[in-house]
């Protein structure tokens, strides 16, 4: 365990160090002390100075406040103002945003990060994949850790002793062992690995991190960004991909979220509720960024960002650092040579000691992206109805979130280290490939027990009223018929303020029609205006000093100065008696009118 003590300048703080502990990829964990206005970036630059690692844009320091709300590290904020809980400290290393094309990375210690990071998204039943890419998936895990198949060494049963993913059947060790033996033989750790990014990039779920929330039905749906767009899933089906180009505006109120985009020409508007407010603030905060990553072409493209209208005060916030097109080229550029990258085996990471221990279920069928029909949510409630029979037979506290474990706030990982009956692999209703998939049981960041009432646990409040929601049914034609009166009246009013704007300006547009004469025109108002502040301020000052008896000691030793004095005698004190007496000879007509 590393340490590294970071001074900061401000003399206030020299003597309060905070303690931070760091887990990586690998469950390994490296500290430091950092001073109260220590800001994030700097724990980020001091886990890539540990790697050695140059591509660091995709990859991120999470931690998990107090109520169990995840949240990402903000790079220019002082880390103490983020914490809500109590120190020290524990936050995690993770990637943040997936490369859309893993293939461009140039360096292999940035590959095996990401490798690192796909093995656990496959473990937490975070990357669905049928049964043929699970089986591939798990193989080339075997590979990059065991290296070839050796008779004398393996035993057929080797892979039982490796928990790959959340629910393992006979039949998919099986399929794994096969490709291990022939498919996989000769290939390096990194060739391995680099055949897994190919296939797990490709998979809908790659790079998805899910918020659980309820959508207009009150149905469970998960939401997530990719590096094609903003995705809505519900059980093992993709019912939305949006892409970035066509998200307008991504916005939050308390806990409703919402995306305003347009699909086929016509204006679409999704709503979703969230458990809390604040895991609506981080899920808006989720997409800003993944939107200014992946859609900006520069960085001096990104704005400010609000959750609200003009009229209403709402979260700020804006994405700061590079975008995915900088950081392609940037790693175009590296030069250096390739650091060494240690890797850690099965039976090294504390991850891979406690995998055997859990028994969790998810399903790995194919992921359909299809819109739901007509009785999708009749066939979703029956097929919820057996996962809860199945789940009966197995332990009560099913998730594959990755829950917080440490008072300090810790992220994601340490699994409990508690002694279960051994899974009965050779029963076939427990076959990956052929379980009904719950989103309960794999997709939410934390555990949820369905027994106690599942993913409705965390939605404590009423869904909004039918007739509310009724008018956020965005695929209803009647909807779509409102929407587009909605814009004519837009436009009609919008040409109305037009027509009056150009009423009230035509003079001041007559004058500034050509070029030059506007030039001239805004250097007089500047000007104009420069000079009525200067007066305001001025005047104020001039008739303190020179008509107040404030004795105080700054005005006082003005007053003495000869300048004043001259200024006072020489012309304040006529041009006073001056003005007096226009005034009473003014009176004087006054009164004899």
């Amino acid at each position: 365990m590393k340490m590294l003590r970071f001074r900061s300048p401000s003399l206030r703080s020299l003597d309060q160090e905070i303690q931070v502990t760091i887990r990586l990829l690998d469950d390994s964990e490296i500290s430091c002390c950092i001073q109260r206005e220590t800001k994030g970036q700097f724990l980020v630059d001091h886990v890539c100075n540990h790697y050695s690692l140059l591509e660091k844009d995709y990859f991120g320091i999470r931690y998990v406040d107090p109520e169990k709300q995840r949240h990402w590290l903000e790079p220019n904020k002082p880390i103490v103002k983020q914490m809500k809980s109590q120190q020290p400290y524990t936050m995690c290393f993770r990637v943040k945003f997936y490369p859309h094309e893993p293939m461009k990375i140039k360096e292999e210690l940035t590959r095996y990060l990401l490798y690192l990071q796909l093995k656990r998204d496959v473990y937490h039943g975070r990357l669905l994949c049928p049964f043929a890419d699970a089986a591939y998936l798990g193989a080339c895990i075997v590979q990059a850790e065991l290296g070839d198949f050796d008779q004398d060494e393996h035993p057929p049963d080797y892979i039982q002793d490796f928990k790959l993913f959340p629910k393992q059947s006979l039949k998919l060790e099986r399929k794994i062992i096969d490709i291990h033996k022939n498919e996989l033989r000769g290939q390096c750790s990194a060739l391995a690995e680099l055949h897994l990014l190919q296939r797990a990039h490709n998979l809908e779920t790659y790079g998805v991190d899910p918020h659980p929330c309820k959508d207009f039905t009150g149905s469970t749906a998960f939401l997530g960004f990719t590096a094609t767009g903003f995705v809505v899933f519900q059980g093992n089906k993709r019912i939305h991909l949006l892409k970035w180009a066509d998200v307008n505006k991504l916005k939050f109120e308390g806990k409703t979220f919402y995306v305003i985009g347009i699909q086929k020409e016509k204006k679409l508007v999704l709503t979703f509720h969230t458990s809390t407010p604040a895991a609506c603030k981080h899920l808006w905060k989720c997409g800003v960024e993944n939107q200014a990553f992946y859609k900006c072409a520069k960085s001096s493209q990104i704005k400010t960002v609000s959750s609200s209208n003009i009229f209403f005060k709402g979260s700020r916030f804006r994405y700061s650092g590079r975008v995915a097109k900088e950081v392609i080229e940037a790693s175009s550029k590296i030069q250096r040579e390739p650091p060494e990258v240690h890797r850690l085996h099965f039976g090294q990471s504390r991850s891979f000691n406690s995998l055997s221990h859990k028994n969790l279920i998810i399903n790995m069928e194919p992921l359909v992206p299809a819109l739901p029909s007509t009785n999708e949510y009749e066939e979703t409630s029956a097929d919820n109805a057996a996962m809860e029979l199945l789940e009966q037979r197995n332990e009560a506290d099913i998730g594959l979130g990755e829950a917080p474990t440490r008072a300090g706030g810790e992220a994601e990982g340490q699994e409990e280290d508690e002694e279960e009956e051994k899974e009965e692999e050779t029963s076939g209703v427990l076959t990956i490939s052929e379980l009904v998939y719950n989103p309960c049981a794999s997709m939410l960041p934390t555990p949820v027990d369905d027994g106690q009432g599942g993913v409705d646990l965390l939605f404590q409040s009423p869904i909004q009223s039918p007739a509310r929601l009724l008018r956020e049914l965005h695929a209803d034609p009647d909807i779509q018929a409102q929407l587009v009166a909605e814009r004519v009246r837009d436009r009609a009013f919008e040409r109305a303020r037009v027509v009056g704007r150009s009423m009230l300006g035509s003079g001041l547009r007559l004058l500034t029609r050509n070029e030059r004469v506007n030039t001239c025109v805004l250097s007089a108002v500047r000007l104009i205006a420069m000079v009525i502040g200067v007066l305001l301020v001025a005047v104020p000052m001039l008739l303190l000093l020179l008509e107040s008896d404030i004795d105080v000691s700054f005005l006082h030793e003005i007053r003495q100065t000869p300048e004043f004095e001259q200024f006072h005698y020489e012309y304040y004190c006529p041009l006073r008696r001056w003005i007096l007496c226009k005034i009473s000879m003014a009176m004087e007509r006054l009164g004899w009118d």
